[in-house]
């Protein structure tokens, strides 16, 4: 994989802009959006600022995808803001890249800046990574740091360390403190409930392993595939650590293997030295309990569709961690393109091996 460009470590008192790349939820739900906005303000002592369409409806931000795009190029390029914040995922980025010319890659290059995104933004991370930047995949300004009752220590503690210090991230911690699928009305400002905090599983191989990390949203990795301008090309995924998460629409372990399988097609699975997995994504209502409970019940069934496509692969050597947290439930960590990152089954842990930012 080549050398990603890293950011500047974020300072207090910095800038930072919030921008509607995907879905217009921070206009449609502003509250939502404010409540984001000042619990991140107040746990990392910056100043976040919106771009002329970062408000925007929904129906205006799907209807004009070009403005989007130029949100983006405009933070980018204003020396002012030092990092850029996605507000939410969704489903319809990849309409950006029907817009984008070679000046706009170069500007992403030019101007390396922190951008924090999750889900349907592994399309712009892709994009930063075609340009040669390193971006982060975390949770986004409404879904993680917008939660009730404030951000989760754990993600700050992640977030502090990952974007605002320039050295080593060392071992990513287990989440100790219970996770969080519950889905409430953001027009509502109550606590949603914690499950009990579940190991990270450590299967395959035993093998310690290094690479350097690339990944995103598997669902965003099956929408866009090689043959679009941002797909990375093989080279990239040579001796990397690869790590994927799946999204709200709660697929099921069988399509999850289709797409498994369809890395060990294009010869992915044979380039990587590692993979890790975050928790599967839910769309469950507060009210469907029981079959909140049978999806948890479920999770093995993801674990043993990976063991079965990497033994069709002949990849059994290659050590997986599973049910991490960066996926669709809270809390997540904050994992940067490109950074060395090491899985040592035996010592069951995960590590990245240098700092996220310059």
């Amino acid at each position: 994989m080549k050398t990603l460009l890293k950011p500047k470590a974020l300072k207090k008192g910095d800038r930072l802009a919030a921008v509607s790349l995907s879905w217009g939820g921070a206009g449609l739900f502003r509250q939502r959006y404010e409540q984001g906005k000042r619990q991140f303000e107040q746990a990392f002592g910056v100043q976040i600022v919106e771009m002329p369409h970062t408000l925007d409806t929904p129906e205006e931000i799907y209807a004009h995808p070009e403005n989007r795009l130029s949100d983006w190029m405009m933070a980018l390029k204003d020396p002012e803001i030092k990092g850029i914040l996605t507000c939410i995922g969704g489903d319809d980025t990849i309409r950006l890249l029907r817009h984008m010319t070679p000046d706009h890659f170069d500007t992403i290059r030019q101007n390396p800046k922190v951008f924090l995104g999750m889900s349907d933004t592994t399309a712009n991370h892709l994009m930063c990574f075609k340009a040669g930047v390193s971006s982060f995949y975390s949770a986004s300004l409404l879904f993680g740091y917008a939660e009730n009752g404030g951000i989760l220590d754990y993600m700050i503690q992640n977030t502090r360390q990952t974007l605002f210090e320039s050295k080593p991230i060392g071992v990513l911690p287990e989440n100790r403190d219970g996770f969080i699928t519950e889905h409430v009305d953001w027009a509502q400002n109550r606590l949603r409930k914690r499950h009990p905090a579940l190991p990270w599983r450590f299967i395959g191989g035993t093998q310690l392993a290094r690479g350097r990390l690339i990944g995103g949203c598997f669902d965003m990795f099956a929408d866009i595939m090689s043959g679009t301008l941002i797909y990375p090309d093989l080279e990239a995924f040579e001796g990397s650590i690869l790590f994927l998460e799946t999204s709200e629409d709660m697929v099921p372990p069988a399509i999850f293997g289709y797409w498994m399988r369809n890395l060990g097609a294009r010869g992915i699975l044979e380039r990587i030295n590692g993979l890790l997995f975050a928790r599967p994504g839910t769309d469950f209502a507060p009210h469907e309990q029981e079959k909140e409970q049978a999806w948890i019940d479920h999770f093995p069934d993801f674990d043993d569709m990976i063991l079965k496509i990497l033994k069709e692969y002949g990849r059994l050597d290659l050590p997986v961690v599973t049910h991490m947290d960066f996926g669709h439930t809270v809390p997540q960590l904050v994992l940067p393109y490109g950074a060395m990152a090491e899985i040592a089954p035996s010592q069951r842990q995960v590590c990245i091996l240098e700092s996220g930012v310059a």
